[in-house]
């Protein structure tokens, strides 16, 4: 590749790989189809309209042709990409945003609402912008965070995007109401320097990475609530290169990959202590200089794939895809472990959300063959059911619904009971497992026998979990039911 490539993102329209690129004459970036092989043609058209060097770039989520650069000569441009692909360089935007007195370094699009803009320059602001526009040179922002004292590091929504998360030179996190720009919780540890930050989904908790006070690499946890201390902090080692951490709300995963490492560490993310568990770690001689990742919907689920990456290696030129996948025997979509996602329909439209409007994302099922997008709200709080009251609803169809959503629910209600108490009642009687009665079963007495049993035991623990996983599908499709028909109007 003639020009060294400096930085990566992957669209969430799993159509694209954008790569910043370091070229004399100004910033440029190139788009390359997501299945292309080989070697890129060192004439290969780029997006190239920015005087100054390209310093973060990320695709519209709701627009998969639509992608966001900031740069060294204080704008923010958007750019549309042609659905077959890159002919011939692209040198005009169809937007330019102009509000930064200095560079702008980072750009996060609002996870709910559509054409909504966050951009962080050295100026030590944070501009809100609103692209349903007419205009094609924007000069003011709707909004100006003015909070920090220094440079912005990271910035992180959380789900619905009612909450900034931002990480600043200053060694401070910040929690700021997204639309007010008021600082809701601040922190400064001495003991933690954070350089990045993310929100942990629903769970109102926080993951930044950075520095310990003897320069080891470290991650601590956070409560959004309160950040006068950290719920946990974990060393990693004494590497310079700058963690990363990706955060999978589905499945709680989070994966944490240095700057100049080759390897990724991944922990599983729980509502209780110790909340964070080392799983495993991926090694790989080739050291990555940036990383990208691709969106939920663009997964191969066939082979059970909940994670992917695309690793740079800057020392071979190559970007190298790097799949997470949960070892499974049957081919079967497996629902456990492909809950309900963040779909690429928005919300609710800019206007709405700058009016105070929060929304949850608009979620969609990966099943083959499923809807691309259903309008359903995202479940952060289970509600009581007792508080569903019939005489709310105005005509008899509705009661009749509810009634009968209500009998099903009850009737899962006594099964439930029964099965607990033929549970209490089994106390008494043998255990078995796999056939097998534990309490006459010897002891392994070979190494094959040991992992006989191993095996035995792993699948019905995973036959286990598939029921949980269906009953836990079940009992939100019966809440979200439930609360649709609460939230139908009167002529419904």
């Amino acid at each position: 590749m003639a020009a060294s490539v400096s930085q990566l993102q992957i669209p969430p329209c799993f159509r694209f790989i954008a790569v910043v690129t370091e070229c004399a004459g100004g910033g440029a970036f190139l788009i390359i189809p997501i299945h292309q092989t080989g070697k890129i043609d060192p004439h290969h058209p780029r997006v190239c309209g920015h005087r100054g060097n390209v310093l973060d770039i990320k695709w519209n989520p709701f627009d998969d042709f639509s992608i966001a650069s900031a740069s060294e000569d204080s704008t923010v441009k958007i750019w549309d990409i042609p659905k077959h692909g890159m002919m011939k360089n692209i040198t005009t935007a169809k937007k330019e945003l102009q509000g930064h007195s200095r560079r702008v370094g980072l750009i996060e699009w609002h996870p709910t609402a559509g054409n909504v803009l966050f951009s962080a320059g050295y100026d030590y602001k944070i501009m809100v912008w609103n692209l349903d526009t007419q205009d094609q040179v924007i000069k003011n922002p709707v909004k100006t965070i003015s909070v920090h004292s220094d440079v912005v590091l990271s910035m992180s929504f959380n789900t619905d995007g009612s909450l900034l998360a931002t990480s600043c030179k200053d060694k401070t996190l910040k929690v700021i109401d997204s639309h007010t720009g008021v600082v809701l919780q601040e922190a400064n540890c001495k003991s933690h320097k954070a350089s990045k930050v993310v929100f942990l989904g629903n769970l109102k908790k926080l993951i930044s990475t950075g520095t310990s006070r003897w320069n080891n690499r470290q991650i601590a946890l956070w409560d959004q609530d309160d950040l006068s201390v950290p719920l946990l902090e974990e060393d990693l080692d004494g590497s310079s290169g700058v963690p990363f951490p990706f955060y999978d709300p589905d499945t709680h995963m989070l994966y944490v990959a240095g700057k100049g490492d080759g390897n990724i560490r991944y922990y599983e993310i729980s509502f209780e202590k110790p909340y964070l568990q080392f799983l495993a770690e991926y090694r790989s001689y080739l050291t990555q200089k940036g990383m990208g990742i691709m969106p939920k919907r663009g997964l191969d689920v066939s082979s059970c794939e909940v994670f992917r990456f695309y690793k740079l290696v800057t020392t071979k030129s190559i970007i190298e895809p790097l799949s997470m996948i949960v070892p499974r025997r049957s081919e079967s979509y497996q629902e456990d472990i492909y809950p309900m996602t963040a779909g690429s329909e928005p919300a609710m439209t800019a206007e709405e959300w700058f009016k105070g409007v929060h929304k949850d994302p608009v979620l969609m099922s990966l099943k083959p063959g499923s809807k691309n997008s259903q309008s359903i709200p995202l479940v952060t709080a289970r509600e009581p059911l007792s508080l569903l009251e019939p005489k709310r609803f105005q005509n008899r169809i509705e009661q009749l619904e509810v009634a009968s959503i209500q009998e099903r629910l009850e009737q899962k209600g006594t099964k439930e009971q029964e099965r607990l108490e033929d549970k209490i009642q089994s106390k008494t009687r043998p255990a078995f497992s796999n056939g097998c009665d534990l309490s006459e079963c010897a002891p392994p007495k070979t190494e094959n026998e040991l992992l006989q049993m191993f095996y035995r035991q792993q699948e019905e623990i995973r036959r286990l979990r598939e029921l949980l996983g269906q009953r836990d599908v079940r009992v939100k499709q019966l809440e979200l039911e439930i609360k649709n028909i609460r939230n139908c109007p009167g002529s419904c």
